[in-house]
């Protein structure tokens, strides 16, 4: 067995407990198989819920905006919620009370810090980068001093984390509705890339590079 999260009065699973896992390993699985995020702060007492693309290692989630961002400002110094989830295919009943969703997700809490050292916030941002599409750090032009001061990176402690699955048919099988007669099970739900799309304006000879290749379904194709 792997990892246990720490538990406490915000990770703890009341409802559907059965969906809830403490495995440090799902919260990794989950994190992994996503890059975008939603991060819930309050801004003046309005509370805002703000997609971002974000990136991870170890122990840290790494997400980043401009630094004219209301949402980044106030959850630089206030505790927020961010939450990654993934569908996976929806659970059709033989009730509609039964039909329900098979999902990943994960809520992370804690406060974030800004990050201004020069070093860290170049390592966070290439994290960022090769979590979504892995050898572009290296591919890209990086960016320079003015967009480095135009951006704004957070960085969240993974320590403070709260994980529920579920996966599976129905679960009325065995209830008087199985004497209906009516079809019950599961529509799956995938993601995946599609075929690259260059640039109109690019210029006539310039091949995409091979790690965006193996991401697109270019060779399948």
């Amino acid at each position: 067995m792997g990892s246990l999260l720490p538990e406490n009065e915000r990770t703890r699973h009341r409802r559907l407990r059965a969906q809830g896992s403490r495995e440090r390993g799902d919260l990794d699985a989950i994190l992994a198989a996503g890059f975008v995020c939603h991060v819930g702060v309050v801004v003046d007492g309005t509370p805002l819920v703000v997609p971002t693309v974000y990136g991870c290692d170890a122990g840290t989630l790494y997400f980043h905006g401009s630094v004219a961002s209301r949402s980044l400002v106030a959850g630089a110094t206030d505790e927020i919620c961010v939450t990654v989830t993934h569908v996976d295919g929806l659970v059709l009943a033989r009730s509609l009370f039964e039909h329900g969703v098979n999902y990943r997700s994960a809520m992370i809490f804690g406060v974030p810090r800004a990050v201004t050292d020069p070093e860290e916030k170049i390592e966070g941002l290439r994290i960022l980068t090769e979590h979504s599409s892995p050898g572009q750090w290296d591919y890209a032009r990086r960016p320079n001093k003015k967009e480095l001061a135009a951006t704004t990176l957070l960085a969240l402690s993974l320590d403070e984390a709260s994980v529920k699955i579920r996966v599976g048919p129905p679960d009325d099988s065995d209830s008087p509705d199985a004497e209906l007669g009516l079809w019950a099970g599961v529509l799956p739900l995938e993601s995946r890339w599609g075929a690259l799309v260059a640039d109109p304006a690019l210029p006539a000879g310039i091949e995409p590079p091979e790690h965006l290749v193996r991401l697109s379904d270019t060779e399948a194709g």
